[in-house]
């Protein structure tokens, strides 16, 4: 039995699918909500403090993770050429680093990190040491993702551009990386996704981002719902295009079949 590759639908049939999606979870979640012995109340959340203070967190949080996934990116590409370095110190080093961050709880990372190395380094602000954190962390799962993508590409293509006469910088840059690329793309949408959400933990720090200042909310208003539920929004909106930009590429780079 062979299996065809799923082109996309007219728009008409996707609209009418994304459609029947909303009705379909719109309806499971009144289902749900019907049954709690629970009265919503929104006026305290849209009382001007409260929800400045979350605009402002989901703000702070957007800042945060579009810095944290620049400096991961490219912390990550350096940690993957350290484990491909010919130089053994080097492979040892990147591995170690690795290692120890996927190793141990992000949580005392971030703890470590800024009581720790920070304090002692004079960087006392938690906004910049939370981005520099959360890119390290994220560098270490990034870097074995661009290691798998580059370790994919058969050998035989990198003997044949040697073989015509690139160097090795050009043999990434014109036959590795473009290939590579297309690889990663669904492993480094997922891992961008995974640094917004991880973000949250920076309230450890006291970085008033997006959860920091929903949970102070919760505890001014006593309105859990009321908060977390525009708190899981906040956070699907800086996901979702994630996501969306991942597919776009994976199909404008994808090979003709």
């Amino acid at each position: 039995m062979s299996v065809g590759v799923v082109g996309s639908p007219p728009w008409p049939r996707q609209a009418l699918a994304w459609l029947l999606v909303f009705l379909f979870v719109g309806l499971g979640s009144y289902v749900f909500f019907a049954g709690l012995a629970y009265q919503f109340n929104w006026s305290t959340i849209l009382e001007y403090k409260h929800r400045n203070r979350l605009i402002q967190g989901w703000w702070v949080t957007l800042f945060v993770s579009v810095g944290a996934l620049v400096l991961s990116t490219v912390l990550g590409v350096v940690v993957m050429f350290g484990q491909r370095s010919p130089i053994l110190f080097v492979r040892c080093l990147s591995r170690f680093y690795v290692e120890l961050v996927r190793g141990t709880p992000l949580i005392v990372q971030i703890l470590f990190g800024y009581y720790v190395v920070f304090e002692r380094l004079r960087l006392d602000d938690p906004f910049w040491a939370g981005i520099l954190i959360i890119s390290a962390f994220s560098a270490a799962y990034l870097s074995e993702i661009f290691r798998a993508g580059i370790e994919a590409i058969p050998k035989s293509q990198i003997d044949s551009a040697r073989a015509i006469g690139l160097s090795s910088a050009q043999t990434y840059l014109h036959v590795i990386f473009p290939q590579a690329i297309r690889q990663v793309l669904p492993a480094y949408a997922g891992q961008s996704a995974s640094l917004v959400k991880d973000s949250s933990l920076l309230f450890a720090i006291a970085v008033n981002e997006f959860t920091f200042n929903a949970r102070k909310v919760n505890s001014e208003t006593f309105s859990p719902f009321e908060t977390f539920l525009p708190l899981a929004l906040g956070y699907l909106i800086l996901t979702l295009p994630i996501s969306w930009i991942a597919r776009r590429l994976e199909d404008k780079m994808a090979f003709e079949k």
